[in-house]
């Protein structure tokens, strides 16, 4: 009695990553266009200009004195536990988690690991560019603020460009990014720019960067939304590299587990009829005038032969040919005729 043989979570789970399409065909990959180039070259021209008018204590630093003076969480005090929880929108620990199932979710559906490749991408370039910065320029935020007018530069702080800021545009604009349709896309791209405007203006509310750190931060998290397609081939390559892995650990596991693949369905023997001399190319033998072409019979030995009815009965037991008694013994056999 053969019996079926119970399905663990594991196939359950790779039949159904087997039942999704294996990417959408109206999904197209995002390429570095000329449009994009010029803005991804215009975008960082600001950014340096921003990083210079702060270095040589400009009209930006003034700006950020004024602001720090005018104090916004004692001027708008009922605001103050409102704005504590809307800054976690910037904080890079949670925004990522909620970011993270969502685009788990979608890669899930979609069979294809783009999402979550180019989310671990944009936050390791958003790791090495905006960290480098904070702690190559190391200046001090409002509240350890030494000096009053001065740019606080290179004295050990950590907060320019503001981290929040730029966590908070390439967090919620990778969504934007990886939209399936121009009309997602755009919805997508005004709520990421409010939700990372109000980070920034919450970080100046509370009093915990400058107003020129959040613009910096803007300007760093666009860059790194600008540069993504450069990266999208790096993603295409650990993508197929991680599904090839699954495939040899899954056939691995299916091995060890004593399950083969079926056999492919063997077809019917196809009956072969033996080939002529002409067929096999062989030519065939040239019959000689001298000779006839069919070989005379052969002649029996001379001498007296015994019909079939007056031979001796053949015995059950015995060997398969037992001699006759007719039949003379090998060497008194009269020669054959030539």
């Amino acid at each position: 009695m053969r019996t079926e043989r119970k399905t663990t979570r594991l196939d359950r789970v790779f039949a159904r990553l087997d039942r999704e399409p294996e990417r959408p065909a109206h999904i197209d990959v995002p390429r570095m266009s000329r449009h994009r180039t010029v803005l991804f070259g215009s975008t960082l021209a600001f950014y340096v200009a921003i990083v210079w008018a702060v270095v040589i204590t400009s009209w930006l630093v003034r700006l950020d004195w004024q602001v720090m003076f005018f104090r916004p969480y004692e001027q708008w005090a009922e605001l103050h536990a409102f704005v504590d929880y809307y800054v976690v929108l910037g904080q890079r620990g949670p925004t990522a988690v909620m970011v993270a199932a969502w685009l788990g979710w979608r890669s899930w559906r979609q069979h294809t690991l783009r999402p979550l490749l180019a989310l671990a991408v944009s936050l390791l370039l958003l790791n090495v560019t905006v960290g480098a910065a904070k702690y190559g320029m190391g200046r001090l935020g409002p509240h350890y603020a030494t000096e009053i007018g001065s740019s606080e530069m290179w004295l050990g702080g950590s907060i320019f460009p503001s981290g929040h800021t730029a966590n908070a545009v390439v967090t919620w604009g990778i969504l934007a990014y990886l939209a399936s349709t121009p009309r997602t896309r755009r919805w997508l791209s005004a709520v990421s720019a409010v939700t990372s405007l109000g980070v920034g203006l919450s970080t100046v509310y509370l009093g915990t960067h400058w107003l020129s750190d959040v613009l910096l931060g803007w300007v760093a998290g666009l860059l790194i939304l600008l540069a993504l397609p450069w990266f999208e081939p790096l993603i295409a390559r650990a993508e197929d590299r991680i599904f090839g892995w699954r495939d040899h650990w899954r056939d691995r596991w299916d091995a060890r587990r004593g399950r083969v693949a079926p056999a492919a369905p063997v077809a019917a023997p196809v009956m072969l009829k033996p080939l002529t001399g002409r067929e096999a190319g062989v030519a065939p033998e040239p019959v000689s005038a001298s000779r006839p072409a069919a070989r005379p019979p052969a002649r029996l030995a001379q001498g007296p032969h015994s019909t079939r009815a007056e031979r001796a009965p053949v015995a059950p037991a015995g060997g398969r040919r037992p001699p006759y008694v007719e039949r003379h013994p090998r060497g008194n056999t009269p020669a054959t005729r030539s």
